[in-house]
């Protein structure tokens, strides 16, 4: 691995922990005005300081990031259907590394849909990009999607995960499930857990507490983060679960709910 790509990914997962707190805010590639980013400049102008990287798209990265921020930029380089559309797996590569190579970006992120009626082409577009991003010593986050018929178990999601990085993902975004110590074991690369849909604060940190005890290098949350009535205190809490080992209990009497 070349000097460019270790320091990008140290700089996204921090070498004095090994993890990393991502904050998701690139819903509105296929949701749109998704509640709590209505006004996106606002609410990540708020969260930055507690940030260790970014992951959005690159319009609202020109449009509502300070461009003198340090935080680490991880792309979100895939879309193409939107939340009304037949099928959001029908994804297709929507950013150039040229593109993203301009704007700086520590790493690109593209989601597979393993088991799915795209999953081909989602493939495909993986194993495109980490050929083309290798090239810059740009690191790919794969995002193992899950379809609506597809189960969040250790099988597959071990499978997913294992295939993303056997065709050469640096990163791996996934779901926590039962027994998530099989996924991490048997994936050879750093694996982050998505936050995924709006739940309780209690629930969303004792979910971060369950999957860095498993093993995940991080979180990317978004939703549990940027929904929340506390979204300040809440992104404080993930970070003292991921960076300090602080129980999801000690973190949720942090929060001001």
């Amino acid at each position: 691995m070349d000097w460019g790509m270790k320091n990008r990914i140290s700089r996204i997962i921090k070498p004095e922990t090994g993890r990393t707190v991502m904050l998701a805010v690139d819903h509105g590639y296929f949701l749109g005005p998704t509640t709590g980013l209505e006004e996106p400049r606002k609410i990540i102008a708020e969260l930055l300081p507690y940030a260790d990287s970014l992951m959005l798209t690159r319009g609202i990265l020109r449009t509502s990031v300070d461009p003198k921020a340090s935080v680490p930029i991880v792309l979100r380089v895939s879309g193409g259907n939107s939340i009304i559309g037949d099928d959001l797996s029908n994804e297709t590569i929507t950013v150039s590394v040229k593109d993203a190579v301009r704007l700086n970006v520590s790493a690109a992120a593209l989601s597979i849909y393993v088991g799915g009626k795209y999953e081909h082409q989602t493939l495909k577009n993986l194993a495109a990009l980490i050929s083309e991003c290798e090239e810059y010593g740009i690191p790919v986050l794969a995002v193992t999607a899950v379809g609506k018929e597809m189960a969040r178990d250790a099988k597959y999601l071990s499978l997913s995960c294992r295939i993303a990085a056997e065709l050469g993902a640096r990163m791996v975004k996934t779901y926590y499930c039962e027994d998530f110590q099989k996924v991490v074991k048997s994936c050879p690369v750093p694996v982050v857990i998505a936050g995924g849909k709006k739940i309780p604060e209690k629930d969303a940190l004792e979910l971060a507490y369950n999957a860095i005890r498993d093993g995940a290098a991080g979180v990317d949350m978004g939703r549990n983060i940027f929904q929340s009535s506390d979204p300040v205190g809440m992104i404080k809490a993930v970070r003292s679960i991921v960076h300090g080992n602080v129980s999801a209990k000690k973190a949720y009497e942090t929060l001001k709910i």
